[in-house]
């Protein structure tokens, strides 16, 4: 599926807004100025310094300029870049547009909001997940808070700037209260909230906090029928901008989303559904991944016109292939239906392009059509599903300094992310930044001491790096916590070969691969224990049974030192050449002029 961008027009549409970026200042009615200095842009060039500005901090790409100034008529390739070009000279002395290779432009300075009467920066909000009393859905005070967050992010005209969700719900899920979750944060103010059950109602309490002195700003009570909670979330998010801001146009497009929601009980119990199947899969854990899977396809059978739901389920099954819950070709399967339900013009269905760009990549080898859905998808801002995808692209390509940018980028907005820290650790090690890679691992062991991904690339950075001893309790507690992941077991059998220890190791890989004749198994994992064992021979055959069985890891791991063992051997040598023929297809068809 191809999404088209949203049209800007090429004479300003900013009521009531201005920006202040660097010396310039962009006033509502399309004046530019650096202090008392006019700088007169034409129509085109306006309409693309407004679409980067509002797009600030993310990238635009070359498809979405193109939209937005031209609209449907043809124009030659190079008429985007003479655009820019000519932009850039107007703005000269001052060089803040970045060109970010075969992605797009972004602008390379902070940039602020206000109104044309009075500027000021947007404060920065943290929205903590609501606490859930008795008798409470334990998925639905996160859940609400999840949606509240995405209805603020998502309008451009939000007077708040709202921070991460990974930073701010993994603090809270270590027991920092909603103020030491703000001053982590550097936040200006922190939304924390309690969903309570009363007879045939819930009533959520919000209270705004002030970060900088602990003072509580409001508190608010919303009632409503627990039959109606899926238009919870719309009504806090409006009440938030009510009280935040002067301006009345907030989230109108999604008025009528929050009424269809709630008025149809069929779209009612779907919503719901796709709140609590959101919930269980992200939990990580086989069997209630496999519920939240079950929960997105029942609610896609009540309502196929929650696109949420139908991306939600794409993403879903790629970490399910990931866990090695699934193989790949039972994740692509699920992607594709669930792309192509998603009608191109549906306002945020670019979030599906992310997994099916994976998908063409690890399933198809079409590089081409997963670099054409990554570059379509480049403009969408940070979100966990999103950028895990943009980063695991380029690390199976072995692009690993733009993973590292990507991670890094992603970090300085929600630097508490665990996920985020974890990858960055195994970036580093795939790049053969050994020492990087310890300390990252070291720093996201310390903070998130119980998370899966965090332990996973713990154990094996710190056992390939000679502390097999750290690497041995991580992987242990690994195990014992989530005996159920496939990867957890591996690792503990390569920290087990390093040390030395290698009749546990070998029991280890013997009932993986016993287990692989049962089910699936993520086999690129098991070999690292083969050539940890000196077995060289059976890491080669476990990397040829990967790249049959389209292992997500496979490519990955095509570059992982620990394998440094297998250079040389002409059949490694042949599986390495999958991904060389591969960039080699895509060279020659090249998936978008940037």
């Amino acid at each position: 599926m191809m999404v088209e961008s949203k049209t800007v027009s090429s004479s300003p549409d900013l009521p009531g807004r201005t920006f202040a970026f660097g010396t310039l200042h962009l006033e509502a009615d399309g004046t530019l100025t650096r202090g008392d200095e006019v700088i007169h842009l034409p129509p085109k060039e306006l309409a693309a310094l407004i679409l980067l500005l509002t797009h600030a901090s993310q990238i635009v790409t070359h498809q979405q300029l193109k939209k937005a100034l031209w609209g449907d008529v043809h124009v030659t390739d190079d008429s985007v870049p003479k655009c820019v070009s000519s932009l850039r000279e107007l703005l000269a002395p001052d060089d803040y547009i970045q060109t970010v290779y075969k992605r797009g432009y972004r602008l390379s300075v902070e940039v602020h909001r206000g109104s044309s009467e009075m500027f000021e920066g947007r404060p920065r909000l943290v929205i903590m997940p609501f606490s859930s009393e008795m008798n409470v859905p334990v998925y639905l005070g996160s859940s609400i808070a999840e949606e509240t967050i995405a209805l603020l992010t998502a309008d451009q005209l939000c007077p708040v700037h709202v921070l991460a969700r990974d930073s701010a719900f993994s603090l809270a899920a270590r027991g920092m209260t909603a103020h030491q979750v703000g001053e982590a944060l550097q936040a200006d103010l922190v939304l924390t909230g309690t969903l309570r059950s009363l007879p045939s109602y819930f009533r959520l309490r919000a209270e705004m906090i002030r970060v900088n002195d602990g003072t509580q700003i409001w508190v608010e009570d919303m009632l409503v029928s627990q039959a109606r909670v899926a238009g919870l979330e719309s009504e806090l998010a409006n009440r938030l901008f009510v009280r935040l801001s002067t301006y009345d146009s907030f989230l109108s497009s999604r008025h009528s989303l929050a009424a269809t929601k709630t008025e149809d009980p069929g779209r009612r119990e779907a919503y719901e559904l796709f709140l609590r199947g959101h919930h269980e899969w992200q939990t990580l854990q086989r069997h209630r991944m496999q519920d939240g899977i079950q929960h997105l396809l029942r609610a896609i059978e009540l309502d196929p016109s929650l696109y949420a739901a139908h991306i939600d389920l794409a993403n879903a099954c790629v970490i399910q292939a990931y866990s090695g819950f699934i193989s790949l070709t039972q994740a692509a399967e699920q992607v594709r239906r669930a792309a192509q339900s998603v009608p191109p013009s549906v306002e945020g269905g670019e979030a599906i392009l992310p997994a099916l760009g994976w998908i063409h990549f690890h399933a198809d080898h079409d590089l081409p059509a997963a670099l054409r859905a990554f570059a379509t998808s480049a403009h969408l801002p940070h979100e966990t599903s999103v950028t895990r995808l943009r980063s695991m692209f380029a690390l199976s390509r072995h692009r690993f300094l733009e993973a590292i940018e990507i991670l890094n980028e992603a970090l300085h907005a929600d630097p508490y992310s665990p996920w985020l820290n974890a990858r960055l650790a195994w970036a580093y090690h795939l790049s053969g930044e050994a020492a990087e890679s310890v300390a990252q691992a070291e720093h996201g062991l310390d903070i998130f001491p119980d998370h899966e991904s965090t332990n996973i690339y713990g154990a094996i950075i710190l056992a390939f790096n000679g502390n097999t001893n750290r690497a041995l309790a991580v992987s242990e507690n690994l195990v014992r916590r989530s005996p159920y992941l496939d990867p957890a077991m591996a690792v503990h059998g390569y920290a087990l070969a390093q040390s030395g220890r290698t009749d546990e190791a070998r029991s280890i890989l013997e009932r993986l691969q016993w287990l692989s004749r049962e089910r699936f198994v993520l086999s690129s994992f098991t070999a690292p224990i083969c050539a940890a064992l000196g077995d060289i021979e059976a890491a080669i055959a476990e990397l040829n049974t990967a790249a049959e069985s389209q292992c997500p890891w496979f490519f990955q791991l095509l570059a992982d030192p620990r394998l440094e063992s297998l250079h040389g051997h002409p059949q490694f040598a042949g599986l390495q050449k999958i991904l060389e023929r591969m960039e080699s297809a895509a060279e020659k068809k090249p998936a978008q002029h940037l």
